[in-house]
């Protein structure tokens, strides 16, 4: 009889949980150590060993990228010192003058930034499309972009698009399909499933969930890709630190739970809102109201603790409703264990003009949520007693 160990097919839950443990040959900690060493002793004259210089790799980097490429179902993973980074090099890597990137009209504002600042001075061409318009997505795929991005549900107004239907049509057309997985993370969407060929996280948000590092994250289903834009990382240097990885590793562990609880009390919310006079809309995929309810159904496997919902009042009442709040924090950021609440237009899409803002739907009433993980009951008296005073 065989003594090799069983291969056993993990849950996405477990995957998490068990990150790096037990990775120790040395003392045997369960915990992997932080590897500080910015360089590693060669096995002999021009013999490497597997890490030879921290900007290209580190033990605790390769630990996280492998654990983030097996949740997404991907052949590898990099690891960026931020998401910006991360979507910069992708850039780099793949990109040339004449290029054609298609991405959104309501991506992003630092997406969105990028795209167009880099555009401007002529390091490739960019569109931003309405992509769930089927004559807008059919005229600019016949240009045959090198790259389209998919960002579902997008930010702030948490619109859905079919990945599986649009990734179809950009193949056809010759380009690579990129999807933001940041809102939904692996527990809640599948994007390789759906047609992608490269997922992207800022792992700021929910990947590490305590607001205390910045990393960004590019995962590939094909490991030859992954390989040349390892050389562009290695080339430009988008690496993060250790103790920075070290911190997402062990965010990783309750990834499951933090995204599951926290979707559960955004359910409520989203129905204490949704019914309050004072609020004039509410934007989240479970409301069967919204477009893109359907698409959502069938491609994700939850709805997710991100939403957003405009004021009935006038523009000038905003900041009086988000001064009387107590746990909710105004910070541009989400996925963090604590409420957060952000004005786009004086914060996450602040960099982009006001025209653009409006051609995305995005109006000086829009407040966006990040529902963390404090007692639901607690967040709805505090939106309750704000609301009182507009």
């Amino acid at each position: 009889m065989s003594n090799n160990p069983k291969i056993i097919q993990l849950s996405q839950r477990t995957l998490a949980v068990r990150s790096g443990l037990n990775s120790d040959e040395q003392h045997g900690a369960v915990i992997p150590k932080i590897s500080l060493s910015t360089c590693y002793r060669f096995a002999e004259f021009a013999k490497p060993r597997e890490f030879d210089y921290g900007r290209k790799s580190t033990p605790n980097r390769h630990s996280v990228e492998k654990t983030i490429a097996d949740l997404e179902g991907g052949a590898d993973a990099i690891l960026t010192n931020s998401g910006m980074s991360a979507i910069h090099l992708l850039s780099v890597a793949l990109l040339s003058p004449g290029d054609l990137v298609v991405a959104p009209h309501d991506c992003y504002g630092g997406s969105y930034r990028l795209f167009n600042s880099l555009s401007e001075k002529g390091y490739f061409n960019v569109q931003f499309i309405d992509q769930s318009n089927e004559q807008a997505l059919t005229q600019v795929l016949a240009l045959k972009p090198k790259l389209v991005l998919i960002e579902t549900p997008s930010n702030p107004l948490l619109r859905i698009v079919d990945i599986e239907h649009i990734a179809s049509l950009a193949h056809n057309a010759g380009a690579l399909v990129l999807v933001d997985n940041t809102f939904m993370t692996p527990i809640l969407q599948s994007p390789f499933t759906l047609g992608a060929d490269v997922i992207i996280h800022s792992c700021t948000k929910f990947l590490n969930g305590h607001s205390d590092l910045l990393a960004g994250v590019l995962v590939f289903k094909e490991q030859t890709l992954a390989d040349d834009v390892l050389w562009w990382s290695n080339n430009i240097g988008t690496a993060n630190s250790s103790f920075d990885t070290y911190l997402l590793q062990r965010g990783l562990r309750t990834l499951a739970v933090r995204v599951l609880a926290q979707q559960q009390s955004a359910l409520k919310i989203v129905d204490f809102l949704a019914n309050h006079p004072k609020i004039a809309a509410v934007h989240h995929p479970s409301l069967a109201s919204t477009p893109g309810h359907d698409i959502a159904k069938k491609q994700q496997k939850g709805f997710g603790s991100l939403l957003s919902f405009e004021l009935k009042a006038a523009a000038d009442k905003t900041p009086a409703f988000i001064e009387r709040l107590n746990i909710f924090t105004l910070a541009q950021s989400l996925g963090g264990t604590e409420s957060l609440i952000s004005h786009p237009t004086t914060m996450t899409h602040s960099g982009i003009s006001a025209q653009a803002r409006k051609a995305a739907g995005i109006s000086d009433q829009l407040l966006r949520i990040s529902v963390g993980l404090e007692d639901v009951q607690d967040l709805i008296n505090d939106l309750q007693q704000a609301l009182d005073v507009i």
